[in-house]
C-alpha cells in the first residue's frame, strides 16, 4: 500500500496593522519593524515600507542616503520611478528606470548610496504628476557577507518569472526562476487573485516569514484569519501557506526565508 505524505499547513498566528510613519517628510506604511513581533520571528527580514506619492513632490527633496549590511529591494506597484545608486566604477552613481512591475535589488554590502533624484527622468518628460506606489524591503546579510562589494540588479517586468497556482497569478521576485539571490535561501512572491478564490503556496519548513496585504481581503492560514490592506500576517510553522475566500482583486506579498540566527545591530540605515 502506497504511503501518503501529509503536508502541514501553516496558521496565520498574528495579524497587525502597518504603522503610519513619515520618512523624509513623506507618509509611509511600515509593516516591519513590527510593534509586537520581535526580529527573531521574522529573521532575515528587517523592514517593509509601502509608499504612495507623486513625483512632483520629490522635485526639491534630497533623497540621497547611505546604507550598509543588507539587501535593499524596491518593487514598483504603480507608475514609474527612476533612481540612482553608487554601484558604478569607483562608486559612481548609476541610474535605473523602474516602470510598474520592475524590481531593484541593491546589495549594500560594505556601504552604498542610493535614492538619488527619485523621478528625475519622469519629471523631465513632463510626468511629474504621475503617482507611483512601491514597496521597499530590507533583508539581512550574514555577518560574514556584510563587507562585500555593493552591487545592483534591475529586473524589468518581463524578466520576473510568473506562473498560475490555484486561482492566483504568482510573480517570483525571489525564488525558483528568479535571477535575484539573497544571502540566505528565501521566497518573495507577489500573489494576485484577480477573480478571488484560493491558493496554496509551498513554503519550506525551515523558512519563517509573513504575508503583507496590498489589496482586497481574504482568509489567511489554515485557521482562516481575515486580513486586509495594509496588514502584516505572521506565518506559523509548516510546509505550505493557504489563502482562501479571497475577494476579487486580492493581492499580497509572501516573504519567507531561512533565518540566520544572528543578532544584527541596528543603527538607522546601517545593519551590522
Amino acid at each position: 500500500m502506497k504511503e501518503q505524505l501529509v503536508t502541514q499547513g501553516r496558521d496565520a498566528v498574528h495579524v497587525e496593522d502597518a504603522a503610519s510613519i513619515r520618512v523624509m517628510g513623506f507618509p509611509v506604511l511600515e509593516a516591519l519593524p513590527s510593534g509586537s513581533v520581535p526580529y527573531e520571528r521574522v529573521d532575515p527580514f528587517i523592514l517593509v515600507h509601502e509608499g504612495r506619492m507623486r513625483l512632483s513632490e520629490m522635485a526639491d527633496v534630497d533623497t540621497k542616503h547611505p546604507h550598509r549590511g543588507f539587501d535593499n529591494l524596491w518593487y514598483i506597484l504603480e507608475g514609474s520611478a527612476s533612481t540612482g545608486h553608487s554601484t558604478g566604477p569607483g562608486g559612481a552613481i548609476e541610474r535605473a528606470r523602474l516602470p510598474k512591475g520592475a524590481l531593484l535589488a541593491l546589495r549594500t554590502g560594505r556601504g552604498a548610496w542610493h535614492a538619488e533624484a527619485i523621478g528625475a527622468e519622469e519629471r523631465a518628460e513632463g510626468l511629474g504628476d504621475t503617482e507611483w506606489r512601491s514597496v521597499l524591503f530590507w533583508v539581512n546579510l550574514a555577518r560574514k557577507d556584510k563587507q562585500v562589494e555593493p552591487s545592483a540588479q534591475v529586473l524589468q517586468p518581463d524578466q520576473i518569472p510568473a506562473h498560475h497556482e490555484g486561482d492566483a497569478t504568482v510573480r517570483v521576485l525571489v525564488g525558483e526562476g528568479s535571477p535575484v539571490r539573497l544571502g540566505t535561501p528565501a521566497l518573495v512572491l507577489d500573489i494576485e487573485l484577480p477573480n478571488g478564490g484560493q491558493v496554496t503556496t509551498p513554503v519550506p519548513a525551515e523558512f519563517q516569514g509573513f504575508a503583507y496585504v496590498l489589496d482586497g481581503e481574504a482568509a489567511f492560514g489554515t485557521n482562516g484569519r481575515r486580513a486586509m490592506p495594509a496588514q502584516f500576517v505572521l506565518l506559523g510553522e509548516g510546509e505550505e501557506f493557504m489563502v482562501t475566500d479571497a475577494v476579487p482583486g486580492t493581492r499580497y506579498l509572501l516573504m519567507a526565508g531561512k533565518p540566520y540566527g544572528e543578532t544584527p545591530v541596528f543603527n538607522g540605515p546601517f545593519v551590522d
